[in-house]
């Protein structure tokens, strides 16, 4: 059988360093032919680079590029703004582990290159929606979500091939670390205590992400656009009604699907991101690697309950925007990429990530996602207009 070859793009974060160990607890099923990081961490990258030798490196970052190609002799480096992207044409399947918004142009790349797209980065696929939708409709391109809730789905949503049967999709959410929290109780919340989540482990930006509940609501708007109304083939026509939220705090329960006459098809297994990359390398098939395996007799229980919506508006409000639809979404992530940037810079509090979201979004313009350049201002404009919420409050206090 002839060998996957992996393009990597986000190497040295958690998605990227996890797709490494599915990539060597089967060496013979997969070939890493191709790196590339933001370039923050260009050791890691380097020491990447030596143990498994692709043929390409890509770096964001050009001044960290020098200091791996000259520690890199017989790798072709690349530098720049469209490094990452270039990796596209360079695997099988292309993992997009990137963080943020800086993840677009790999996901666009690699769905117009007619690529399968192991897709981890959601903040391109809810900033750019309607863009990536077309992009998806390039022949040969397939978008397989890495995601451990949207993995999920797409595993249930193989019991039945009948669209029209899908009755609902219930995405399950840890609760962060701040679960069963009064709104009054988060007031003086750290940031060493929204990074301490209960059961995964993953860069702050998400973790900060999990503990405001926001994650769960890009969760939403991603649940949608992959899921729900047809975008060629590729939607089920799930619209935000049929989107609901559980929080569930083992993590065992990773998201669920019900159908029509009321049964519900769930995927179980221990809190394991090498599971759903796992899948998306492998796809349609699966990898033999027993990654989340669950001992029964140990598991114990199994606990659900509604999210607290006063305590966590960021879900609403991740809702609302996911409604307004266009560039709504776009200015959301962009707010919350800023809030939390600030808020780990300790510039607000983490009390106060909502209220700068609500504000920014409050000024959206009702721009249309015609194109990745209307995106690209959208996210311009809601950063700029986010930091100057954040400094106005500053400036008041």
């Amino acid at each position: 059988m002839t060998a996957v070859r992996v393009a990597l793009a986000g190497s040295t974060g958690s998605i990227g360093t996890q797709t490494l160990d599915v990539l060597a607890a089967e060496p013979d099923r997969f070939e890493l032919s191709a790196l590339g990081a933001s370039g923050a961490r260009p050791d890691l990258l380097i020491e990447q680079a030596r143990t498994w030798r692709p043929k390409v490196v890509a770096l964001a970052d050009p001044v960290a590029a020098a200091t791996v190609a000259a520690a890199l002799p017989d790798c072709d480096v690349r530098a720049g703004e469209e490094a990452l992207a270039s990796l596209a044409e360079e695997g099988d399947v292309v993992v997009n582990g990137v963080v943020g918004f800086a993840g677009l142009s790999v996901t666009l790349a690699t769905l117009h290159a007619g690529r399968r797209l192991a897709l981890a980065n959601k903040e391109s696929l809810i900033a750019a929606g309607p863009v990536v939708q077309r992009a998806r409709r390039t022949p040969g391109a397939e978008l397989v979500p890495v995601d451990s809730e949207h993995c999920a789905v797409h595993q249930c949503l193989r019991a039945n091939d009948n669209r029209s049967r899908v009755a609902r999709i219930v995405l399950t959410a840890s609760g962060g670390p701040f679960r069963g929290r009064r709104r009054d109780e988060l007031a003086s919340v750290s940031v060493d205590e929204a990074l301490a989540h209960p059961t995964w482990s993953m860069g702050p930006k998400i973790t900060v992400d999990s503990s405001t509940l926001m994650n769960k609501g890009l969760e939403v708007i991603e649940a949608h656009e992959l899921f729900g109304p047809p975008a060629g083939d590729s939607g089920w026509g799930v619209g935000f009604d049929a989107i609901d939220v559980v929080v569930h705090p083992q993590s065992i329960v990773h998201s669920m699907v019900e159908y029509t006459d009321a049964a519900t098809i769930a995927q179980l297994s221990m809190p394991d991101m090498r599971l759903p990359i796992g899948y998306a390398l492998a796809y349609p098939d699966r990898v033999a690697t027993p990654f989340g395996r669950i001992d029964w007799a140990t598991l114990g229980r199994l606990d659900f309950e509604p999210p607290d919506l006063e305590a966590f508006p960021c879900l609403a409000l991740a809702y609302e925007a996911g409604r307004l639809g266009e560039t709504a979404p776009a200015w959301l992530n962009a707010a919350n990429e800023v809030a939390v940037e600030a808020f780990l810079a300790g510039r607000i509090r983490w009390i106060e990530i909502p209220d700068v979201l609500y504000a920014t979004l409050a000024r959206h313009d009702g721009s249309l996602a015609e194109s990745v350049d209307a995106v690209i201002a959208a996210d311009r404009y809601a950063r700029a207009e986010a930091w100057r919420v954040i400094e106005r409050n500053e400036s008041r206090a």
